[in-house]
This record gives C-alpha cells, structure tokens and sequence, in this order.
C-alpha cells in the first residue's frame, strides 16, 4: 500500500500550500500538492510540465473540490530511478493509482493533459470505479499509425539532447517545438515561465520519460475495443493547432460513446495555460454535469450513418 507523508510549504504566491510524498508499490516517492476541499480532482501533467503547471487549476477549482497535483516519477522533487525499465505506460497509469492510495481516495475526477491524458485514458480502463470522470487533453502525439515510426526517431533524438545538451539549451528548444509557439504569441510573460520550469527538470529522468513512457507506448488506435467499451464520463480538449492530436482527439470522440469533444481555436499544446479560462469553464460544465447525474452516453440514433 503506498504511503503518504505531507508537509505545508509556502507557493510562490506566498500562500501556505499542502504539499508530500506518495510512495509507490515499487518504491518511488512521488511528489504532490493539494489544495482546497471537497470531491477530489486528481490533475496529471505533461512531459514538459510539473504540477506547477496546474497552477491556474489549482487556484480556479480549489474553491469548490480537492484539488492534488503530483510530479510524475523522474520529475524531482519526485524520486528519479535510474532504471530504465522503471519508465512505462503502463507504471504511468499506476502511479494515479497510487497518488489515490496514498492519499487515501476511493476515487476522482482525472484530469490529464498529454502524456498525463495517455495515463487517465488508461487508468479509466483499469480503473472504471474509480474514475469519476476523465479530462483528455492534448492526447495524441505519436498515434497516428503511418507516423509512428517518425515519433519514436525523434522522442529518441530528444531524449539524446537531453543527455547531450544542458537543461537550459534543451528546454528552449523543446518549448520553442511547433505546438509551443502558439503560447509564445499570446503569453509571451506566460510562455517564459513555462520554459523556466522546464529547464528545472531533470535531464536524466526526462530522457528516461521520453524513451520509457513516450516513445514505448501503444498507439491510441491499438486500443479501440476498450474506448469502445468505456463508460466513464470524458471530455476531450484540443487545440486546433496542435495538429498531432487534432484527428486523434476526433477518433476518441468517435469511439468513445461517453465522451464530447471540445476543439479550442487558434491554441496549441499547452491548453491549460494557454487559454486557462477557457478551459477551466469547459472543464467545469463537464464536472457539474458529471455530478449532477446529467453527462450520457451518445445518444445511437445519431450513429445511424445517414447525412440528412
């Protein structure tokens, strides 16, 4: 059974913040801060994020839930192991396992963003009772079956600039990638803290990320019969320049019959800090509907195929 063990810190707003450890089954010391009280939300980040990421969230939806975020394993002040073999999909979606455990929630809402939406989708099929909903954003990258091979030469040549380069150069040039822009123009003050948080990472547990969780990973496609069996509440976020997850994002829509697709115009990547109000309304309707009893599956006569 993970264990939890919690200290109160300062934020960097100077507000007094819950913040401790998790451990895993395998021994891993995973790092969360929680705020605010009620029915939790769990919020899973990206590979270029921290829980700091979900700053906007935390400050937005703590007046109203429970609200944990937690640095995935390889991101300090979590543990980094330095197994390879600790890395993986499947110990991604685990460790919100564990976050639960340890901090003793029978169940959540899961909100995921990237490599953090991959993990939810996977814990919502591991864990169907345990997820009260699911927010998927972002999720694509590399599932698209004619580019896989394309995603996994350059998760490997990003996970070599971060052994070869130092955190700093590598940091930019990850958050300058093409879905990464988008930030930059609206937010430039907003985009520069996003970066300078990167460049805190580890580089060693970044690499391990990219080549244990990223690039191993089974294609969204290869899981069809299970999002066609899915029950749990999704929604589905994307910008609609984040073009590796705009048709990935429509396939989960398409064939998860409990899901509703929410397209964000003119964003890329990073929707949460991109456009925050935006998608903390979305994300609320979707909650309150959820608990209200009102969020069903697709209705099927809408599925018959006609087009009047």
């Amino acid at each position: 059974m993970p264990q939890n063990t919690s200290t109160d810190r300062a934020t960097s707003a100077g507000q007094a913040a819950t913040a401790g450890f998790v451990t895993t089954d395998d021994g891993v010391k995973l790092y969360y801060e929680e705020a605010g009280t009620g029915f939790p939300i769990v919020f899973v980040h990206e590979f270029a994020g921290d829980c700091r990421s979900y700053d906007p969230q935390l400050r937005h939806f703590a007046r109203r839930y429970r609200c944990v975020a937690f640095n995935a394993r390889g991101y300090p002040p979590s543990d980094v192991p330095g197994d390879p073999a600790s890395y993986s999909q499947a110990r991604a979606c685990d460790d919100i396992a564990a976050v639960l455990d340890g901090l003793g929630l029978a169940s959540a809402h899961i909100v995921g963003l990237s490599m953090g939406a991959f993990a939810a989708l996977h814990f919502a099929i591991a864990w169907p009772v345990r997820a009260r909903s699911i927010v998927v954003a972002g999720c694509g990258y590399g599932a698209a079956p004619e580019r896989r091979a394309q995603f996994a030469e350059e998760a490997e040549a990003a996970a070599r600039r971060f052994e070869m380069l130092t955190i700093e150069e590598s940091a930019r040039a990850y958050a300058l990638g093409p879905t990464r822009v988008q930030l930059q123009n609206k937010d430039p003050r907003g985009w520069e803290a996003f970066r300078a948080a990167l460049a805190t990472h580890s580089a060693a547990g970044s690499a391990l990320t990219l080549r244990g969780v990223q690039r191993r990973r089974s294609s969204l496609y290869d899981l069809g019969d299970a999002l066609r069996a899915m029950t749990v509440p999704a929604l589905i976020m994307c910008g609609d320049e984040d073009d590796p997850c705009v048709e990935a994002s429509i396939f989960l829509k398409r064939t998860i019959a409990s899901s509703a697709l929410a397209m964000i115009p003119r964003t890329g990547h990073t929707i949460n800090l991109e456009e925050p109000a935006r998608f903390n309304a979305l994300v609320a309707d979707f909650l309150h509907q959820v608990e209200a009893g009102r969020w069903s599956a697709r209705d099927p006569r809408s599925l018959s195929g006609a087009i009047l």
